[in-house]
């Protein structure tokens, strides 16, 4: 194969493997949000976005403010590493 042909190929390679990373970091993104938004939602926390409020809806919510939602110490843990792995990822 020339140079020409395996540079080709190497770039082809880079961009398949960055969209799959990409994809993979979507997927992880949603499953993050869901994950750490249906903790707020099982202990009463009324959402704000539209996005939220479709997805879980705010029926029997009681706090408006996240930082009063009463969680446990290992929800607070968990809440505190989805959202460290959500800014590893870049996801919005």
């Amino acid at each position: 194969m020339s140079t020409r042909t395996l540079l080709a190929a190497a770039v082809a390679f880079a961009t398949l493997v960055g969209a799959a990373e990409t994809a993979v970091a979507q997927g992880s993104c949603e499953q993050l949000w869901v994950e750490r938004n249906s903790i707020f939602k099982a202990r009463g926390y009324c959402f704000k976005t539209s996005r939220a409020i479709s997805y879980f809806g705010n029926a029997g919510c009681v706090y408006d403010v996240e930082e009063a939602v009463p969680l446990s110490p290992g929800e607070r843990a968990r809440v505190a590493q989805i959202r460290a792995m959500e800014r590893q990822y870049g996801c919005r």
